[in-house]
């Protein structure tokens, strides 16, 4: 349903950017996430507990689960996992540029460290690409960017099996990063749909997901100054993510801008 028909990628950095809200209009929503994860998250940990303390008191009152008593944890368990997850997944967003240093990462390091978070699936190989210069962006958003992108392309692989490919590349206004996989695909009519948060392009019942990946991918890339786009697969199959961040000296003005319009609203 999702496989992708031939189109071409542009290569400039503005084929990179995407269309989204005002800054301030960003920064007072991103602020109210952040407000509000914290005690919200806290009230779901809880629900979290609660399934297994009743499974817990009805074992020891000699209760057998089973049959619908079975199913009705089972059910509390999938959707309180999932509203964490997307607790998770909101507070990342909302934590985007906020509180990190501007530095150099080196993303094979930075890679190296998300992967091994991760635990690939056994039948997923990564293949890498980065003697590219090092990305100049904070560090938390530097893991949020490659676990999100790697996150993303196994969790919608329609197999048990894949290739993700990871490459960096040098460009004259600053530096790509791709990240490709041997997927379904997504059809050019849904590219800009899977950018809008809390979006999937399959119920979810049938992927577990906050359907915030991209958003996340794409918020990072703005935040410096960049931007993102998919595109199609060369090898005939999957999706290409190409995430386009500036050079030093953009990326540091894009964050004095940022910055400068948390203090006019008194942040």
């Amino acid at each position: 349903m999702f496989e992708m028909e031939n189109t071409e990628a542009t290569q400039r950095p503005d084929a990179y950017k995407l269309h989204t809200d005002t800054p301030q209009e960003a920064n007072e929503f991103e602020d109210f996430i952040y407000l509000i994860s914290h005690d919200v998250r806290n009230s779901v940990r809880a629900l979290i507990e609660l399934p297994q303390w009743i499974a817990e008191d009805l074992t020891q009152a000699g209760v057998k689960l089973e049959g619908s008593i079975a199913e009705s944890i089972e059910l509390m368990n999938t959707h309180t996992g999932r509203l964490d997850r997307m607790l998770v997944d909101l507070l990342a967003f909302s934590r985007v540029g906020r509180m990190q240093e501007l530095k150099e990462v080196e993303v094979d390091v930075a890679l190296s460290e998300v992967l091994e978070d991760m635990r690939i699936p056994p039948g997923f190989k990564v293949k890498t690409d980065l003697s590219a210069s090092p990305l100049f962006l904070g560090e938390r958003d530097t893991f949020t960017l490659l676990t999100q992108l790697v996150s993303n392309a196994i969790k919608h692989h329609d197999k048990g099996s894949g290739q993700i490919h990871i490459s960096l590349e040098n460009s004259p206004d600053g530096t790509v990063l791709r990240v490709s996989d041997d997927g379904p695909g997504i059809l050019p009519q849904y590219r800009e749909q899977v950018f809008s948060a809390m979006t999937t392009l399959r119920p979810r019942d049938e992927i577990e997901g906050s359907g915030m990946g991209l958003t996340i991918v794409r918020k990072i890339a703005m935040c410096y100054g960049g931007g993102v786009t998919l595109c199609d697969n060369p090898t005939g199959r999957g999706t290409v993510v190409e995430v386009w961040l500036p050079d030093k000296d953009s990326v540091s003005a894009a964050m004095v801008a940022h910055r400068q319009i948390k203090r006019r609203k008194g942040h």
